[in-house]
């Protein structure tokens, strides 16, 4: 997933849901997302989670069931924020995702060609410019992990990578706008809700936690401002295309994108496994 430029927050605040703050004062900007989701709160308990359980998009992420709660809360995840990821894991987790980057730029790009109300047109391309936009920053923080652009332009795709980007790119071309767009949004919004969650729990650990300015990177306004335009566009896709005769097959594609979700965070753990056995 695109990162925003590492930069050093306001920590003090971070556990009291800063992050939360900004992203449901950006939503309330919205009329229509007070239409769409009429029962988001403006205020509530800051690890709690209203803003991802309303609406479609909410329905959606309840149906998925355990497969979300593997996702949001997996190992990978949670080793993140304790600090004590193998560092084997998260190279091989940020080159993939680098490739990844680049296909799902691509599936932004089938979103667009499927739009044609200005309106929508206008946030699924600040989306996408928006990730490639963000593709040297992410080069920048590899480069941190003692990884450039080569080394991962020519890593081959690991089997994760190419079943999730593939299903995705899949679902495009055989599906309409919406589909799509469902099959994206477990990355774009559950990403949000995995970074505000550890920037809100007191059992993440900044002071010498390795990975704390990927974790920090989720308390940026505009990044936070982005996912919630993205969240908008999906409710207002889902008010003028999804009836009920529709939300299965909607379901399913939520779920199959968490569960290769939850399989592209586990590809990074296997990858430390077998980099410790290797002779």
């Amino acid at each position: 997933m695109a990162q925003a430029e590492p930069f050093e927050p306001d920590l003090g605040h971070a556990s009291e849901g800063t992050g939360r703050q900004i992203f449901l004062r950006h939503l309330l900007h919205y009329p229509l997302f007070q239409t769409v989701c009429p029962d988001l709160p403006v205020t509530g308990d800051p690890m709690s989670h209203p803003l991802f359980e309303t609406g479609f998009y909410g329905r959606l992420r309840q149906q998925a069931g355990s497969q979300w709660h593997t996702y949001v809360r997996h190992d990978f995840v949670q080793q993140l924020g304790q600090g004590t990821l193998p560092p084997a894991a998260f190279r091989h987790y940020l080159t993939q995702d680098y490739l990844f980057l680049l296909h799902f730029a691509r599936a932004w790009g089938l979103l667009i060609s499927k739009l044609s109300e200005p309106a929508t047109l206008r946030s699924a391309t600040t989306s996408l410019n928006a990730i490639v936009s963000e593709l040297p920053l992410h080069l920048a923080y590899c480069q941190q992990w003692g990884i450039n652009e080569a080394a991962m332009a020519s890593e081959p795709e690991a089997m994760e990578t190419i079943n999730y980007t593939r299903y995705v790119l899949d679902v495009g071309h055989t599906g309409d706008a919406l589909e799509l767009m469902t099959a994206l949004m477990p990355c774009v919004a559950g990403y949000a809700e995995i970074g505000l969650t550890l920037l809100d729990d007191t059992a993440t650990r900044f002071e010498g936690n390795p990975y704390a300015a990927w974790i920090e990177n989720y308390a940026d306004e505009s990044y936070l401002s982005g996912v919630g335009s993205s969240l908008l566009l999906f409710e207002t896709m889902a008010q003028q295309r999804a009836g009920e005769q529709r939300f299965a097959r909607l379901a399913e594609i939520f779920t199959t994108a968490t569960r290769l979700e939850a399989a592209f965070w586990q590809m990074g753990l296997n990858h430390a496994a077998d980099f410790q056995v290797s002779p």
